[in-house]
């Protein structure tokens, strides 16, 4: 007996779905934990290739000092316990010795986070522009996650060619006002849209374990799968708590929360990257593996995001080849 699905015929492949209610997708959410894994192996083999796992490298361009209360976050400046300097922005070309780095070592997106609220037009929005280009010039997607934008930033984020922005939804609406209360969700949404009207591939997922029920996980979902098209890349993050922040004391997330999160991401949004984001570090080799057999097919891939520690590139890079995703060897890859 074996553990892999075979793929769906044609004829009973589900039709992509912008309909959904929370109810359906929660139903789906608490299958049984094999049957919900099967489930969703078998729409990800229908919809994508099992052994294309997107690996993306993030960077703190920007560090510390927003004025967002985030209550997970310690680049929140409400959060003094939290410890983190605030620093100004890097310069271009150090950033860019960074994407080439991330290129060399086997990424094929990188990811460029400022802790802002919203950027400002002026000499800062031009250098993430730069930088914006600079990372397509290496050949690689381009994501940047910056707070709000308007219409008009987001249409010269496109033109600069910008492959992706980030802007999580965090939860579902009825939890959000729990964690947030700087931005609200349709503060977030009305940035999507922007995003999305300007060409801009959109990321966006969110994050377990902060205390949230699993109608709060589903309604959240929800919204990203009833958005036409649904997101590109949904990035599911277990919370790190981290001291001085107000989630600090959360216990750490069950890693089958997680295996669920990204099962029903893929249920309900089949042709989206599922992104096994934060809290991957914690997560053993075989809980890794089990995600992504239930649809995760995208990692950050790189010993840091943007402010907590990530797993080693080198033993993301055995993982992968150990599940037989072709990554280049990054010893070799650093020398020349």
């Amino acid at each position: 007996m074996t553990l892999s699905p075979a793929p769906l015929p044609a004829s009973a492949r589900p039709d992509i779905r912008h309909d959904w209610t929370v109810a359906e997708i929660q139903a789906i959410h608490d299958l049984p934990l094999l049957d919900l894994v099967y489930r969703a192996a078998a729409m990800h083999r229908a919809h994508n290739d099992p052994a294309d796992i997107q690996r993306a490298s993030l960077l703190s361009i920007k560090t510390g000092g927003c004025p967002e209360d985030c209550a997970y976050c310690p680049q929140s400046a409400h959060h003094k316990g939290a410890g983190l300097a605030r620093e100004r922005l890097m310069p271009v070309d150090a950033v860019l010795r960074e994407a080439a780095a991330a290129k060399a070592a086997g990424a094929h997106r990188f990811c460029m986070g400022a802790a802002w609220r919203q950027p400002k037009d002026g000499p800062e929005f031009d250098a993430v522009l730069a930088m914006v280009r600079g990372v397509r010039g290496l050949g690689m997607e381009a994501c940047v996650t910056l707070g709000m934008l308007t219409a008009s930033q987001a249409q010269r984020l496109a033109e600069a060619g910008l492959t992706s922005y980030n802007h999580n939804l965090d939860t579902g609406p009825d939890f959000y006002g729990d964690i947030i209360s700087t931005r609200t969700y349709e503060d977030r949404l009305r940035t999507l849209e922007n995003v999305r009207e300007a060409g801009i591939g959109v990321c966006c997922g969110g994050i377990v374990g902060m205390g949230e029920g699993v109608t709060d996980r589903a309604a959240m979902l929800q919204v990203l799968a009833n958005h036409a098209p649904h997101p590109e890349s949904v990035p599911i993050n277990a919370l790190v708590a981290v001291e001085g922040t107000p989630l600090a004391e959360r216990p750490a997330v069950d890693p089958l929360d997680l295996v669920r999160m990204c099962a029903t991401a893929r249920i309900v949004m089949p042709r989206a990257r599922v992104r096994l984001s934060a809290g991957r570090r914690d997560l053993t080799r075989e809980a890794q593996i089990l995600c992504f057999l239930a649809g995760a097919n995208s990692i950050f891939y790189g010993e840091r995001l943007l402010t907590t520690a990530n797993n080693e590139t080198d033993a993301d890079a055995e993982l992968l080849r150990d599940i037989g995703v072709r990554v280049p060897d990054i010893t070799l890859a650093a020398a020349e």
